[in-house]
């Protein structure tokens, strides 16, 4: 009886409504003291308000389950994305109701104000959507749906609770590789800003025989299809399939800054799962390394159906370390896993040239056995600090600091090219394009 009682009393919530008419109720009672006139009037309005409650409580606790509600979501969150959530509401009173929703939502979104008033007819259903942009991976814990149903009379409210403790998995960008897989079948990918480059493969991996044109390789006519058509006709070939493109990254120091919320590894890792969604689209082995001051996973370069899941569940656990990486441990893996030449992408960050120089020796010994594209970061404060003009000495010396931070980027990227040493210096936001630009870029021309 007492665990009934409990579970009624800690769902009971009380209204301003009531508060409103208790009120009233005390107000009379003190004017009955200058006007006798009021007789019973008070007495009677306190205990009219007194029926009016019971008659709330008992309407409101008279169905079980007046209200339902249920999360939907999609079974896994995607760093950095919104992602839709919706809460679905169905009323099963005889009356229209009032609703009062709170969604408990993970901590790690400090977020308060997921609530929502709505009303709601007998027997209807109405859903809540908004969305969520995580940016750490990790698990995320959300609690209840608090639902506070009042009634026309509006006196009390009634607490119902659903989905309690649900935990979903935040994993590496996902929901735009869909729409890269798309535009990438259908030729359409500068819509998100990426360029393709078309031309004439001269691989072995023979394509079509079709008419001379001016501008065709002559080398490659055809002479026994010209001599059967009685005019000049030249073997077509296309790229080269099934290479190997390596993503590495990382893990090291340089790489936990954050922009916007998500750090450099986080944008580090959505790229790398884009790009090798889209190598695999154009037939090509997808394969990753992760770095820090140890060699962290190696996943040799596959093309099969599973290997982009496996790799989003590799990266899903990856973390920044504090210490610097090592460039020896990763040179010596790479010779040993990675046996034929291969498009290698290395996610990393410089903040100075001496920073460079100490990985350079190691950079140019792999850039001798591979196609080596080194990605770097743009600082993008101190890109708008050298922008916004300065308005004091103080903010003179700020921008003048600013402006060789980045020159000293400008300069890094050069050093690289230098040697032979492919190089992008992007900003963050824009990191997933660049990348895929110069990797079909490269395609294109045939340097894979």
């Amino acid at each position: 009886m007492k665990k009934i009682f409990q579970r009624y009393y800690t769902n009971l919530f009380l209204t301003d409504r009531l508060f409103t008419a208790l009120g009233f109720c005390v107000l009379l009672f003190i004017l009955k003291f200058f006007f006798k006139w009021l007789g019973d009037i008070p007495e009677i309005v306190t205990g009219l308000v007194f029926l009016l409650f019971l008659l709330d409580v008992v309407i409101l606790y008279r169905n079980k389950k007046g209200v339902e509600a249920h999360r939907i979501t999609s079974k896994r969150l995607s760093n950095g994305d919104d992602n839709p959530i919706q809460i679905e509401l169905k009323n099963q009173y005889g009356f229209g109701v009032k609703l009062h929703v709170i969604d408990e939502v993970p901590f790690q979104f400090q977020l308060r104000d997921k609530d929502f008033k709505l009303q709601l007819q007998s027997g209807s259903i109405k859903s809540i959507h908004y969305n969520l942009r995580p940016t750490k991976r990790g698990e995320y814990d959300f609690g209840f749906i608090r639902v506070y149903t009042g009634s026309p009379i509006g006196l009390v409210n009634r607490r119902y609770n659903f989905d309690g403790a649900k935990v979903l998995p935040v994993f590496p960008s996902f929901i735009n590789l869909g729409q890269y897989e798309l535009m990438a079948i259908s030729h359409h990918l500068t819509e998100f800003g990426i360029k393709k480059i078309r031309k004439v493969g001269q691989s072995v991996e023979f394509d079509q025989i079709k008419n001379y044109v001016g501008g065709d390789d002559i080398r490659t006519i055809n002479w026994k299809a010209t001599a059967r058509k009685g005019g000049l006709m030249v073997n077509t070939y296309t790229d080269e399939r099934s290479q190997n493109v390596y993503c590495i990254i990382d893990k090291s120091r340089v790489m936990r800054m954050p922009f916007e919320s998500l750090s450099l590894l986080d944008y580090a890792i959505n790229a790398s799962v884009a790009l090798l969604k889209v190598a695999m689209l154009k037939q090509d082995k997808a394969g990753l390394i992760t770095l820090s001051e140890t060699i962290g996973s190696v996943i040799l370069a596959e093309r099969k159906p599973a290997q982009l899941g496996h790799i989003m569940q590799v990266l899903y656990k990856e973390k920044t370390r504090y210490l610097e990486s090592n460039m020896e441990a990763l040179y010596s893996t790479i010779r040993s896993v990675i046996k034929q030449r291969s498009l290698v992408v290395f996610f990393t960050n410089f903040e100075s040239l001496s920073a460079l120089q100490r990985q350079l020796p190691y950079l140019k010994k792999i850039s001798k056995y591979h196609l080596l594209v080194v990605v770097f970061f743009e600082n993008t404060e101190l890109k708008s600090l050298s922008i916004e003009p300065a308005k004091d000495v103080e903010g003179i010396y700020h921008k003048t600091i600013a402006e060789k931070f980045i020159y000293e980027k400008k300069q890094m990227a050069l050093e690289l090219n230098k040697y032979g040493i492919l190089s992008i210096l992007t900003s963050p936001q824009k990191l997933t394009i660049n990348v895929i630009n110069q990797y079909l870029a490269l395609k294109a021309q045939q340097r894979i």
